[in-house]
């Protein structure tokens, strides 16, 4: 067992917050870059709004592939250093951040070849396009610095960085906060560029988070090293790096494609439904912070003691999570059905818009427990290498109950079909992640090649 697997020792629900707690404030930082984005577009009109919420689920599917390979460089160092080869960790590391790159730029020229079809597909209209392409031409050339991002956030999650992730998250999304004023609707004497301007707010943003992120990186154990590529087997790091990465990067995805089906189901009831839909969703995603924070917490920890076969120390951390996770999404349930049309004045001022917001928020919200304990789950499997699991049932959730839910009910139901069927898939696919990890964590794992590190007294 590694020096550097800090996670292996001490108390299980000490790490849990400590490396959960700064990652609520890097998500949380993310997760605003939506609400600001859609406050200023907000006020450029109804069409704008309404257009940054077909965007918003294509934005969140194209960052979770981010995530997902993000996830499998979290996954592979964080063993490596578990198991007590910090050589390996170094090598996969810097891989790993090169790898991230090359998937950013393959995902964003993709992405720009494929803007009309996609957003066609969706039922965007013919007044919203030009909106959508203005949008999105910059934000697919720029996606590359995102993957950047990703990969060195992978690397600092496996080591248990979680305070310096978060410092990269909070540079690039005050970088928005300052430019998305500036650059959107215009002040100090600066026009605008009006809903382009997000984007290119969101650019900036990102090559400050890039410089920041290597800033921190050199301060560990594991810096960015290319030399170290001269030693890399690339064929074998990549593998171990995708084979988490590729279920992962998918089974994040997974949710934000059911998302962008429901918007276009949303959309058959008009515009106001969509753009209330669109401004819930980018509430909902900052409501769920912790919760994702947490996931992405998870991770690193089980990883650490399953490399270092500290079984019982990751079924405790499970568990732990797990309760977090019912406690908090029904709290913050409560709350947002308690005052939905209240954050709905925060976006708009239309009454269409604010009730559709509404009753989204007096539906939906109460999946969040099952939600929490969804995430929770597939960061778990993902950090044991049974991303396949992860995939599988994040596959179920959306396919299986989520739109066929939808798709039955939407003719009696109206917009309320598409609300109900992500509190039912919430609901279901909580409580059927919960047994799978369970069911997974009773299995031990090999022991590491070079285990022989006496083990350590346990903490609470």
């Amino acid at each position: 067992m590694s020096n550097n697997a800090k996670l292996t020792r001490g108390s299980i629900p000490g790490h849990l917050v400590s490396q959960t707690a700064p990652m609520i404030v890097g998500v949380a930082a993310i997760m605003s870059i939506g609400l600001v984005d859609s406050y200023f577009i907000g006020q450029l009109g109804a069409q704008q709004l309404a257009a940054i919420s077909f965007i918003f689920p294509i934005s969140v599917a194209l960052s979770s592939l981010g995530v997902g390979i993000m996830v499998g460089i979290n996954s592979v160092v964080a063993r490596a250093q578990g198991a007590g080869d910090d050589d390996r960790a170094a090598r996969r590391a810097t891989f790993g951040i090169v790898f991230a790159v090359g998937c950013g730029v393959v995902l964003g020229l993709a992405l720009y070849a494929l803007l009309d079809p996609l957003f066609r597909l969706m039922n965007a209209d013919d007044a919203l396009m030009p909106f959508i392409r203005t949008y999105m031409q910059p934000y697919a050339i720029s996606f590359p610095l995102l993957l950047a991002i990703m990969g060195i956030n992978g690397v600092l999650r496996g080591q248990g960085e979680a305070r310096k992730t978060s410092l990269v998250s909070i540079t690039y999304a005050a970088a928005n906060w300052v430019l998305d004023p500036i650059l959107v609707t215009g002040a100090l004497g600066f026009e605008g560029f009006g809903i382009v301007g997000a984007a290119y707010a969101t650019a900036i943003g990102w090559i400050c988070g890039i410089i920041m992120a290597f800033v921190l990186l050199k301060r560990t154990p594991l810096p960015f090293d290319l030399s170290l590529l001269k030693r890399c087997d690339i064929g074998e790091s990549a593998g171990a790096i995708m084979s988490v990465a590729g279920p992962a990067a998918f089974s994040n995805a997974i949710n934000p494609i059911g998302l962008s089906i429901l918007t276009a189901l949303v959309a058959i009831e008009g515009q106001a439904a969509v753009a209330g839909f669109g401004a819930a969703g980018r509430l909902q995603s900052f409501a769920v912070v912790p919760l994702l924070a947490l996931s992405g917490a998870i991770g690193g920890i089980v990883g650490q003691n399953w490399g270092a076969s500290k079984i019982d120390r990751a079924r405790k951390a499970v568990l732990y999570a797990g309760i977090f996770s019912v406690g908090y999404g029904l709290a913050i349930a409560v709350l947002l059905f308690s005052f939905g049309e209240w954050f709905a004045d925060f976006f708009t001022e239309e009454a269409a818009v604010i009730n559709q917001f509404a009753r989204y928020l007096t539906i939906a919200a109460w999946g969040y427990a099952g939600y929490g304990l969804l995430i929770v789950g597939n960061g778990v499997l993902n950090a044991v290498d049974r991303a396949g699991l992860a995939l599988a049932q994040s596959c179920a959730r959306v396919f299986l109950v989520m739109l066929p839910f939808a798709w039955l009910l939407r003719g009696s139901w109206g917009a309320d079909a598409v609300y109900g069927a992500e509190l039912a898939a919430n609901v279901v696919g909580g409580l059927v992640s919960a047994a799978v990890v369970w069911w997974v964590l009773k299995a031990k794992p090999e022991a590491p090649k070079n285990a022989g590190a006496p083990a350590e007294p346990e903490a609470a």
